[in-house]
């Protein structure tokens, strides 16, 4: 999901500010003293503003010029994803976005697009996922031509080789087999299911036997019908002049028509079945416990997302300072690695959960931790050291998320993407700025609810329900062998 990123990228806007005033005086010769008692005049900051273009077929165009390296970086976004998969053929996006790539295109064999990208150190890569597609270029600006030339074919006129159709199905079916190995990648798999239903768009997974039904005709048809000028947002960053560029791109992308863009809807969970608390376990021979705990939360565009947030990372996302990590790590030494997260989408509902890797003899008493925490964070106010440093750090985290040309149109062509404007990021440094510790008190109370919790275990299967039994009625995952 784009938006922990996103959040903490909008506080990154803050530290850049942060870091002026100190190089100012540094500069200037003014003695700094001592840094506690230090304070600072305002410096106003403002990253460059990347100017929109729309062509005539619908193609968003967001440009911005950066002249100190002999490079271009182009970027595409995609309408698209595997939320758009047919229920019998779960996979074909993902397919399709990667033979993309690897299956020629442009009048262009496979084998020949891999040559011509090596003689001029070009890089292209495209890829599809749950909730949207992306393809980019990089190459040095002499040889953008070439370069645009290769990613324009790939695109728009995609060959599909039959044999690298074939090979990437080997491939997808290969990773699915070994997918069961790591207890970790089980516990976060299952958990999700467990959140939003194994047929929902954002918790289903492919298959040998889904894999295996696509045809290179599939991929031939979702391309076609899924993928259209109007659909898409170039980002291009790098050593160019703007109305070049735009001559360029009218003449790779300009006679492309215009399509019917699918619509990126995906149902919440009915609300009867996101209040069902439930535990289940996981048999694995392992001698720790890899849990998840937790339940759907709200939208990034929620008006409580910033106190939420806010009271995630005092609870449990910044890993040493935090209540999770001081508790059940420092203190009990229950757990190596212990966190809690908050990632809040626009398109589909959000998660909070909390994680921890411990001792199976240590289960039961974790989750107790976990349970204890929560109840805290929901009753009493944070201190006034918990808020000023988990604000201190949002502040200070991704210090460089603007700081590139890059970075700065990748955020509005995510936000663009996601129905956000322009100006979220600034919106949410506000917030976090003017936030209240009753602020993030009644969002505890409103959104982390006890009574909600779904507990995924992956363990030894002698122990483990014995250990969850506390927590509610425990039934058994059965995995069906990947082949």
């Amino acid at each position: 999901m784009m938006n922990v990123k996103r959040f903490r990228a909008a506080l990154g806007l803050m530290a850049v500010l942060a870091t002026f005033p100190l190089a100012a005086a540094c500069a200037g010769g003014v003695g700094l003293g001592d840094p506690r008692t230090m304070t600072f005049a305002p410096v106003e900051f403002s990253p460059p503003d990347p100017e929109r273009v729309v062509l005539d077929n619908g193609m968003v165009v967001y440009l911005l010029e950066d002249h100190e390296l002999p490079l271009i970086t182009l970027t595409a976004t995609i309408r698209a994803g595997s939320w758009l998969d047919p229920a019998d053929k779960i996979g074909l996006a993902a397919l399709t976005g990667s033979v993309m790539r690897t299956g020629g295109g442009g009048g262009l064999s496979a084998e020949q697009v891999d040559e011509e990208l090596e003689q001029f150190a070009g890089e292209i890569s495209i890829g599809i996922g749950r909730q949207s597609g992306s393809a980019s270029l990089d190459v040095l600006s002499k040889d953008f031509a070439r370069g645009l030339r290769i990613f324009t074919g790939l695109i728009r006129t995609p060959a599909f080789d039959l044999a690298r159709v074939e090979l990437a199905k080997l491939q997808a079916i290969e990773g699915i087999r070994r997918r069961q190995d790591n207890p970790g990648s089980v516990v976060g798999r299952e958990f999700v299911k467990m959140l939003y239903g194994t047929d929902h768009p954002t918790a289903r997974e492919s298959t040998i036997d889904s894999v295996r039904r696509i045809t290179r005709d599939d991929l031939i048809t979702f391309h076609r019908t899924v993928l259209h000028p109007n659909g898409m947002i170039l980002g291009v960053t790098g050593d160019f002049k703007k109305e070049e560029m735009l001559t360029s791109l009218r003449a790779a992308f300009g006679n492309w028509e215009k399509g019917v863009v699918p619509q990126l809807t995906i149902a919440d969970v009915p609300e009867s079945d996101a209040m069902k608390p439930a535990v289940r376990f996981i048999d694995k021979d392992t001698t720790q416990t890899h849990l998840r705990v937790g339940h759907l939360s709200i939208k990034e565009n929620d008006p409580d997302y910033v106190p939420l947030a806010i009271a995630n990372d005092i609870l449990g996302g910044s890993s040493f300072r935090s209540r999770l990590f001081n508790d059940v790590r420092t203190k009990r030494g229950l757990a190596y690695s212990v966190a809690s997260r908050l990632n809040a989408g626009v398109h589909d509902q959000g998660v909070w959960l909390m994680r921890a890797e411990t001792k199976s003899a240590s289960t039961q008493e974790v989750i107790g931790r976990f349970l204890a925490n929560i109840d805290r964070m929901r009753s009493e106010l944070v201190s006034d050291v918990e808020l000023a440093e988990a604000k201190e750090a949002y502040v200070n985290s991704f210090v460089f998320s603007f700081s590139s040309p890059s970075a700065i149109v990748g955020r509005l062509v995510e936000l663009e993407y996601d129905g956000l404007p322009k100006d979220f990021l600034q919106q949410l440094r506000d917030k976090v700025v003017k936030l209240t510790k009753e602020e993030i008190l009644a969002a505890a109370k409103k959104h982390l609810h006890p009574g909600r919790l779904k507990i995924v275990a992956v363990g030894s299967g002698k122990t483990l329900p014995g250990a969850l039994s506390t927590f509610g009625e425990v039934k058994e995952i059965k995995l069906s062998p990947e082949g």
